[in-house]
């Protein structure tokens, strides 16, 4: 596997000495500037490319170019929306970059409660509590029929909560659902919003009355435009999973296992209309088995995002070792470079460590937390490929 790394443009901290340094081969990024919806510019594009290619790095897949939230909902702007989108995928083709991760999640991309949960050895990951999430949801957000989605015994934890939360906690769990995990993905709400909740309120407003039969046909409906210009250029579509795989805040998800998966490759079935194989996200969910669903899907995965999750029956779920959790990575390695040999992966959402808090990271995005998974990622695929030759 290609052995790439999220950068967020020249404004990161991170910057492209400092990977050519660790061994990343190749740059997972995108025209962040650029609002959703709007063209990608051929020249930007083209610019963007030559400044890595400038540090001997390659851009090997963009992550991502969005899907505006009237595409997904079918809004009455869809069409220009989506030629808009097929205009920034041919300039992609031309500019000699072929894969392409994107979402059809609506309205709120990946979701956590807290953004530093401390660990024994100091430490600290992303962490998912169910019943802050429900008491967001109930008491903050107060969305109309919430407490539906919730069990007897969840809802009693949310009145207990209710009795000791201060305000500082609720702005704090505000900031991390729908603020500082949301703007640097999908640009709906961003840092400085003066009403983050309010404008959170509108934005779920527009799905009212789209269920999960019309989110699939309304993802049916975008793929089979766009497939004309991915045939066109050579052009594979990444869809991510859903995260977490599961249905929140009385939306539906669309992609969280193996039906959805199936669905999805055979709704549209051409070989570019494919997975970005999240091993975290999908280990998240209980009910996936995520070494069984690389072996079914790896012939449609052009993208691999590795990392695991430790999940629990009360719903909670949190970022475990890259040699740990649910998600098997020594297991899904070797899958993939058996089936896949050559696609791109990167580490994903690594540990806060050492001089990493204070940085300015995007959440889940740490350096030398990252780097430490890399490093195992690496010790891991040496392993295998050691494994492969001796068995040859």
């Amino acid at each position: 596997m290609e052995k790439t790394w999220r950068w967020f443009g020249k404004k990161d901290k991170i910057t492209l000495p400092m990977l050519r340094q660790i061994g990343v081969e190749g740059i997972v990024t995108a025209l962040h500037d650029v609002p959703n919806g709007e063209i990608w510019a051929l020249e930007a594009i083209q610019s963007l490319k030559d400044y890595i290619e400038s540090h001997q790095l390659r851009w090997s897949v963009v992550e991502s170019l969005p899907v505006s939230e009237a595409i997904k909902y079918a809004g009455p702007e869809r069409d220009q929306l989506i030629e808009n989108y097929k205009v920034s995928l041919a300039n992609l083709g031309k500019a000699g970059i072929k894969t392409v991760c994107y979402n059809f999640m609506p309205v709120i991309d990946w979701i956590r409660t807290d953004l530093e949960h401390p660990w024994e050895d100091g430490t600290s990951s992303l962490y998912f509590d169910k019943i802050r999430f429900a008491y967001f949801d109930c008491m903050i957000l107060q969305r109309e029929g919430a407490e539906k989605d919730y069990t007897d015994l969840e809802l009693q934890q949310v009145r207990e909560l209710d009795k000791t939360i201060t305000e500082a906690e609720k702005n704090e769990l505000v900031d991390t659902i729908i603020v500082k995990t949301q703007g640097f993905v999908n640009g709906n709400i961003k840092e400085g919003d003066r009403h983050p909740v309010t404008i959170f309120r509108r934005l779920l407003s527009l799905y009212d009355g789209i269920d999960r039969d019309a989110l699939r046909e309304n993802l049916r409906y975008f793929l089979q435009a766009v497939m004309p210009v991915c045939d066109e250029y050579g052009i594979n579509m990444c869809i991510h999973p859903d995260d977490p795989p599961f249905q929140v805040l009385g939306l539906p998800r669309i992609v969280t296992g193996e039906e959805d998966i199936n669905w999805l490759l055979h709704a549209v079935d051409n070989p570019h209309n494919g997975l970005t194989f999240c091993a975290g996200s999908l280990s998240a969910g209980l009910h996936n088995n995520v070494p069984l669903l690389a072996r079914m899907f790896a012939h449609r995965t052009h993208f691999v995002h590795l990392r695991s999750t430790n999940a629990f029956p009360n719903g909670n779920f949190i970022e475990a070792s890259h040699l740990g959790g649910r998600a098997h990575v020594i297991e899904l390695i070797r899958i993939f470079e058996k089936e896949r040999p050559g696609v791109p992966m990167r580490v994903d959402h690594g540990r806060m460590m050492l001089d990493d808090a204070g940085k300015g990271y995007n959440p889940g995005y740490s350096f030398h937390g990252r780097m430490m998974a890399l490093a195992q990622i690496e010790g891991m695929m040496a392993v295998i490929n050691e494994e492969s030759k001796l068995k040859s």
